[in-house]
């Protein structure tokens, strides 16, 4: 198990500052954005596919700092239902699916989507209750008409460039938000389907992290380092639904946190022991969000709390003392 970092954290910075900073932490292996809401800062594929010299420019860099891409990220809403910004978050995965191709890189991690609540509409409609029985109509439309028909689709292609592994962060708000929702998507598409399994957006719904890994083993193609702290005052007043803005952290019910401070170093060494338990052996890719903290602070935290706590040497075959 590999430490990785979700460097579009720092999109102001060049790649080269990035990996720069990156090697002085320590870490050999980035998640790159490159398309959708993690942005093109450092990685815009729609360029490096056509021009071979920035191509070339781009991998040599890597190269150069010894450092590795473990995945491309492209989180996005290819299923939104105005046609225009579907288009738009369709073309970036694509594009992503095509330079991971060129990079020999399998994973590529995105968002399920959501649709709208009918052909028509402007906004994404997330159901979350069965009544009115006016959201089962939806919520039905949405998955059999719009989202299993064009991740079908969609994941045939990826498989055809390379791209084996498309994982999905859970993410409320999107069809996949949790690990049944996540192995509905899979079984009615296939084991191209996969999940990024980010903790800190299954915790503020009340899913264990651990129970999340057990349920969704073999599955699991990516795992974020991310943390959440809910606030046990504000969520007995009024629940873990929250449209608060972020930056009002004393009023939310919960926030984002880097990881150490929402949850205990035994916590997390449960999250990593599950993940060898299931078999994964892939990254643990720390994704700061942590409005407390100034992106610096929050990502050497990170990698000094972790560190310490993963395993990476291979599974013994054998127990030393049976």
């Amino acid at each position: 198990m590999k430490l990785s970092v979700l460097a579009n954290l720092y999109r102001k910075k060049t790649l080269e500052e990035v990996l720069a900073l990156m090697q002085s932490l320590g870490v050999d292996t980035v998640e790159i954005g490159a398309g959708g809401y993690p942005g093109k800062a450092q990685c815009d594929p729609a360029v490096l596919l056509q021009d071979k010299t920035a191509f070339y420019k781009f991998r040599e860099t890597f190269n150069a700092y010894n450092i590795s891409i473990c995945a491309l990220a492209a989180h996005g809403n290819p299923v939104h239902p105005n046609p225009e910004k579907a288009k738009a978050f369709d073309s970036d995965f694509r594009n992503a699916v095509l330079l991971a191709e060129k990079l020999e890189i399998d994973t590529v991690i995105t968002f399920s989507g959501c649709p709208g609540d009918h052909e028509g509409a402007q906004y994404p409609n997330w159901v979350t209750c069965p009544w009115p029985e006016d959201f089962l109509k939806i919520l039905k439309w949405q998955w059999e008409d719009v989202l299993v028909p064009y991740w079908q689709q969609t994941a045939a292609f990826a498989k055809e460039h390379g791209v084996t592994k498309i994982a999905f962060e859970m993410h409320p708000g999107f069809c996949v938000y949790n690990p049944e929702t996540l192995l509905k998507l899979r079984a009615a598409v296939g084991d191209t389907v996969g999940a990024n399994l980010d903790p800190s957006h299954l915790i503020w719904q009340g899913v264990d992290p651990v129970a999340a890994v057990r349920e969704l083993k073999g599955a699991i193609y990516h795992v974020h380092a991310k943390d959440t702290k809910v606030d046990d005052y504000n969520t007995s007043r009024n629940g873990v639904l929250d449209t608060k803005p972020y930056t009002d952290e004393y009023h939310r019910s919960w926030i984002f946190r880097t990881v150490g401070y929402g949850h205990s170093e035994s916590y997390w060494r449960d999250f990593i022991s599950a993940l060898r338990l299931v078999g994964y052996e892939g990254v643990l890719s720390i994704e700061h969000e942590d409005s407390l903290m100034t992106v610096a602070e929050g990502l050497k935290k990170a990698v000094d709390f972790l560190k310490p706590l993963l395993i990476t040497e291979v599974k013994p075959r054998t127990i030393s003392w049976a």
